[in-house]
C-alpha cells in the first residue's frame, strides 16, 4: 500500500502513546473498572482482568492498529484496502461503516455523562465559594442542567479535534494524560490517610482465589478489557493510520495497553479505598447480599458523599476528582469524533474546522434528543452501542484481519519498524491466534451479553 504522504502523523512516539492511551482511557477505566472490581470480589477481578487484557485485548489491538497503518486512511477506506477481491472490498467497506457507527453512537451517550461530570465539577467549585443555589442546580438532575453540561462537553471536544492530529489531539493528550496521573497520585495519598482506606486497599489487592473461576467474573473482566482498550471502537484503527511506518507496531500497541491498564489499576487504588472510607462514614455501599448498591452512580453518589464528609479539604479534592474525570472523558471523546471527521474530510476533501463543528453538531443533536427522552433512550443507546455494536465491529475487524487480509501484506506491514517480526515468538503465535482464538473469545463476550 502506498504511503499517503499528505497524511498527518503523530510528531513523537510519546505523543502517539499518550493520545492512543488517552483514547482508551475513559470513564470505562475510572468509573467502570473500579465499579466492576467492587461488584466482582475486588482482587480476584483485578487478577483475571490483568490476564485477559494481555491474552484477549492486546492481540486485537495490534490487528486494529495494523489495519489502520496499512490503509493510511479512515476506517472505511482502510478496510477497503485489505483485499483486491471486489466482494471482499464491498464487505470490508461495510465493516468499516459498522465500525464507524460505534464511536458515533458511543459519543452520543458518553457526552451526556461527560456533561454530568463537568456539572459536578462546577458544583464542587460552587460549594467552595459558598454558592449553595448554584451548587444545588449543578448537582441536581434536571433537563436544563444535563443540556448545559452536554453541549459544553461537545464544544470542548470539537475545539480539540479541529486542531488536527499534532496541534489538536497530540498537543492536548500530552498535557492532559500526565495531569491525570499527577491528580490520581495526589488523590491516592489524601485518601490513604482516611479511616477505612487500608481495608479497601486490601479488598482490592488481595484476591480471593475461590472467586477466580466464577463465570460472571471472567465475562465481566473480558468485557471490561474490551471496552477499556476500545477494541472495535475504531479509535485505534484511526490512530494507527496516523502512526509512522518506522515504528514497531506491536511494541507501540503494548505501550498503549500498559498505560491504559495502569490507569484502570490506579483508578481502583483510589476508588476502592474511597468506598471503604465512605462506608466508615456511614454511607451504604453494599446490600445485605454483598452486591453493590449504586453501581452505575458510584462516582456520582458515593464519592461526593465521602468528599462532603471531609469538610473544606474534601470539597477541594472533589474539584480535583471531577477535573480528573473530565480529562479522562475528553481524551476519549476526541478520538470518537476524530473517526467521522477523518472520513468526511478525506472523502470530500473538506477543511477540518467546519467538518469538526458540523459532525460534532449532528451527533450533539442526537444527544439532545436523548437528554429530552432520558428514561427511554439513554440506557437503550448505551447498551446497543457497547454490548452489541462494539463487539460485533471487533469481531469483524478480527475476522478481516485474520482471514481476508493477505498474509504476505500483513507480515510486510508488521515488519516495517520490526524487521525480525516473522522470526519472533510474537510473529509465530499472533497470526493464528488472531484467526482462531480471538474470534472465539469475542463471540463468547457477545453471547454473554445476550445471556
Amino acid at each position: 500500500m502506498a504511503q499517503n504522504n499528505s497524511r498527518e502523523t503523530f510528531g513523537s512516539r510519546l505523543g502517539f502513546i499518550l493520545a492512543a492511551a488517552g483514547a482508551a482511557v475513559g470513564l470505562g477505566n475510572i468509573w467502570g473498572f473500579p465499579t466492576q472490581a467492587a461488584s466482582n470480589g475486588g482482587g480476584a477481578f483485578l487478577l483475571v482482568y490483568l490476564i485477559l487484557i494481555f491474552v484477549v485485548a492486546y492481540p486485537m489491538l495490534v490487528v486494529e492498529m495494523a489495519i489502520g497503518r496499512y490503509g493510511q486512511a479512515n476506517p472505511v477506506d482502510s478496510m477497503h484496502s485489505l483485499n483486491d477481491n471486489p466482494v471482499a472490498k464491498r464487505i470490508g467497506g461495510l465493516v468499516g461503516w459498522i465500525g464507524l457507527s460505534v464511536p458515533s453512537a458511543v459519543l452520543a451517550f458518553y457526552s451526556i455523562v461527560g456533561g454530568w461530570i463537568l456539572c459536578y465539577m462546577f458544583g464542587a467549585m460552587s460549594d467552595v465559594l459558598g454558592l449553595t443555589d448554584a451548587a444545588a442546580w449543578f448537582k441536581g438532575f434536571s433537563v436544563e442542567r444535563n443540556l448545559f453540561g452536554t453541549l459544553l462537553f461537545y464544544v470542548l471536544t470539537i475545539l480539540i479535534v479541529q486542531g488536527g492530529v499534532k496541534q489538536g489531539i497530540e498537543k492536548w493528550s500530552t498535557r492532559l494524560m500526565p495531569a491525570l496521573f499527577v491528580l490520581f497520585a495526589v488523590l491516592f495519598v489524601y485518601i490513604m490517610f482516611q479511616q477505612g482506606a487500608v481495608e479497601g486497599l486490601q479488598h482490592y489487592l488481595l484476591p480471593d482465589f475461590t472467586k477466580i473461576w466464577d463465570r460472571d467474573l471472567i465475562l465481566a473482566a473480558m468485557g471490561q478489557g474490551f471496552f477499556s482498550l476500545t477494541i472495535g471502537g475504531c479509535s485505534m484503527l484511526i490512530y494507527g493510520s496516523y502512526l509512522s511506518k518506522k515504528e514497531n507496531l506491536p511494541k507501540m500497541a503494548m505501550s498503549v495497553t500498559l498505560v491504559d491498564t495502569a490507569v484502570a489499576f490506579i483508578a481502583g487504588l483510589v476508588v476502592m479505598p474511597a468506598m471503604f472510607v465512605a462506608m466508615h462514614k456511614g454511607v451504604e455501599i453494599y446490600a445485605q447480599d454483598g452486591s453493590l448498591l449504586s453501581s452505575d452512580t458510584l462516582v456520582f453518589t458515593v464519592l461526593p458523599l465521602m468528599f462532603d464528609s471531609l469538610g473544606l479539604l474534601g470539597q477541594l479534592f472533589a474539584i480535583v476528582f471531577f477535573l480528573l474525570l473530565t480529562i479522562a472523558a475528553l481524551t476519549s471523546s476526541i478520538s470518537m469524533l476524530e473517526c467521522p471527521v477523518a472520513l468526511v474530510s478525506e472523502r470530500l476533501n473538506t477543511k477540518r474546522t467546519p467538518t469538526s463543528w458540523v459532525l460534532g453538531g449532528l451527533i450533539a443533536l442526537f444527544s439532545v434528543v436523548i437528554v429530552y427522552n432520558f428514561g427511554a433512550l439513554f440506557g437503550l443507546v448505551a447498551k446497543t452501542a457497547t454490548q452489541y455494536l462494539q463487539p460485533t465491529a471487533a469481531l469483524m475487524f478480527c475476522l478481516f484481519g485474520g482471514w481476508v487480509w493477505k498474509r504476505n501484506e500483513k507480515f510486510n506491514e508488521l515488519r516495517q519498524g520490526f524487521p525480525e517480526f516473522s522470526h519472533s515468538l510474537f510473529g509465530r503465535i499472533w497470526p493464528w491466534y488472531v484467526r482462531f482464538v480471538c474470534p472465539l473469545l469475542v463471540i463468547t463476550v457477545i453471547w454473554a451479553s445476550f445471556g
